[in-house]
């Protein structure tokens, strides 16, 4: 069993930002009481990925997925662009922000439509995710040539090869 670290660049971290930017949802997934797992559709909040590895959200301080992470911090989020063939997973510890300044940089006009109070709409819940874990696969073939790898590996008895780019990240 290997058990060395993977290695991350910052041309990594690029890459991680490259494929999760325009996904206009993440699944973020948590751990109820029973030990359960529970996902929940969020917009990413970033214009970029800041040098502390982290994630922006919106949700409600009233909902019960606030109350979730105020016990247990451990998040997941996945990304998925099928059309594009990327798939990224982040693992985190979530938590939430005072950070004003932050929190008014990032509010948008959509943001409004759930908290019409604005940023400082009391039931907005300002949560960030560390990003201390990532995975992505990205596949930069079409679908013709990958199905043609698929269709030679299946002939051959043999796996397909180059299937595109994976790669996991140790980010803290």
């Amino acid at each position: 069993m290997d058990t060395t670290k993977p290695t991350t660049t910052a041309h990594d971290h690029e890459t991680l930002w490259d494929l999760i930017k325009d996904i206009k949802f993440g699944m973020l997934i948590h751990r109820h009481r029973d030990g359960t797992l529970q996902g929940h559709p969020l917009t990413t909040q970033n214009k970029s990925i800041d040098e502390g590895s982290i994630l922006y959200f919106f949700i409600s301080q009233k909902s019960e997925m606030a109350n979730r992470l105020r016990e247990d911090a451990s998040v997941n989020v996945a990304y998925a662009d099928p059309g594009a063939d990327s798939y990224v997973s982040v693992a985190g510890t979530a938590s939430f922000s005072n950070d004003r300044a932050k929190l008014e940089e990032l509010f948008s006009p959509m943001a409004k439509a759930w908290f019409p109070g604005g940023p400082s709409d009391p039931d907005l819940a300002f949560l960030q995710v560390k990003i201390t874990h990532a995975e992505y696969w990205n596949v930069k073939d079409s679908k013709v040539t990958q199905l043609f790898k698929m269709a030679k590996a299946a002939a051959t008895g043999t796996t397909p090869k180059n299937m595109g780019e994976h790669k996991e990240l140790q980010v803290s």
